[in-house]
């Protein structure tokens, strides 16, 4: 919302706008403490109730189960470790590794492809899809304008309603080299990876790795990327990207494109019905302060999972202690690859 302004502070593990090599640590302050410090739980504020407290579970959060897991009847303990702000924390180490990406011509951008019954139908490039992402005010980070206009629409109906909307962003890495990931073990196929870290995000149900859902009701021959080779460009092409820029776990040379599928928030200004976890009777659930669509900020936490991935799984590939190292041994394999 517009009242959280925070931004990120550097303690340690950078020097004079460089990184020293040891753990970087960044800290963000809650500035939306401002609002509320003065009601402090029972424990600093002896002899009030803590209005603070929580017994009352809302559906489609981490509230009653984080609570008969770790058997407390206080929702409040487990709310705030996982509320979306936590992923403040990952856009902000994402941003580092989006930075790392760009020395070797990576770039991480995302853009909405849907929010609610408003879908972005038509393709977009590789520039509109950049341009949607950096234009000064965003809203709703989508590349086609008119396609914007009836999701702001979607947005309005919910607001007016007391209801939330979900919807779809499009994460897609551009310039990525060939042979990032393995097919050789399970756990480290690019795919696998990215599907896991952007499927941890807050509120994503699915994820889909290029065009994978409309694959899945398609015929073979009409899915899979004609393979061609340009002499001029002594380089490997393809006739399309359905793949999403991957295949067998490793990243192909093509953009990789990644989608994650949004559920509408759960914290709704109507409450649903639940059970209080103290008295057991029938309430209302809590309410927090909370947006109606969160579609294209998830598409910035999706850029940032997307990005620490790649960034993994681009120094496992060319290791090294230094940027200067890395870019030498990055450079032997593009002419390496050149050369096959």
């Amino acid at each position: 919302m517009k009242i959280e302004t925070d931004s990120a502070e550097i303690l340690a593990g950078v020097r004079r706008g460089k990184t020293t090599g040891a753990p970087v640590a960044l800290l963000i302050r809650n500035k939306d403490w401002e609002n509320w410090k003065d009601i402090l739980p029972v424990e600093a504020r002896p002899g009030e109730e803590d209005q603070r407290k929580l017994t009352a579970p809302r559906p489609g959060h981490a509230d009653l189960a984080g609570c008969l897991k770790y058997d407390l009847h206080d929702a409040r303990y487990v709310l705030e470790r996982a509320s979306a702000r936590e992923s403040a924390a990952r856009v902000a180490a994402g941003a580092m590794a989006k930075m790392l990406l760009g020395r070797f011509e990576i770039e991480v951008w995302s853009h909405v492809i849907a929010v609610g019954a408003a879908r972005l139908e038509r393709a977009v490039s590789w520039e509109q899809i950049k341009a949607a992402a950096l234009q000064n005010d965003p809203v709703l980070r989508c590349a086609d304008p008119e396609t914007e206009n009836a999701m702001k629409q979607q947005v309005d109906n919910a607001l007016r309603t007391g209801d939330t909307v979900g919807g779809v962003f499009e994460v897609v890495a551009h310039g990525v080299p060939t042979g990032l990931g393995t097919h050789t073990n399970w756990d480290e196929r690019l795919d696998g990876l990215l599907a896991q870290a952007v499927m941890s995000l807050q509120a994503v149900k699915a994820v889909e790795i290029g065009e994978g859902l409309e694959n899945a009701g398609s015929p073979g021959s009409a899915v899979q990327d004609p393979i061609g080779y340009s002499g001029s460009e002594q380089r490997f092409t393809r006739q399309q990207n359905r793949a999403g820029g991957i295949e067998g776990g490793i990243s192909n040379g093509q953009d990789i494109v990644v989608r994650g599928y949004l559920k509408p928030i759960s914290t709704l200004r109507r409450p649903l019905e639940s059970a209080d976890m103290v008295s057991k009777e029938a309430v209302k659930a809590a309410y927090e302060r909370s947006d109606v669509c969160v579609v294209p900020a998830g598409g910035v936490a999706g850029e940032a999972m997307v990005a620490l991935v790649l960034a993994r799984c681009f120094l496992e590939k060319f290791g090294g202690d230094s940027v200067g190292e890395i870019e030498r041994n990055w450079k032997g394999y593009l002419n390496q690859v050149r050369e096959f």
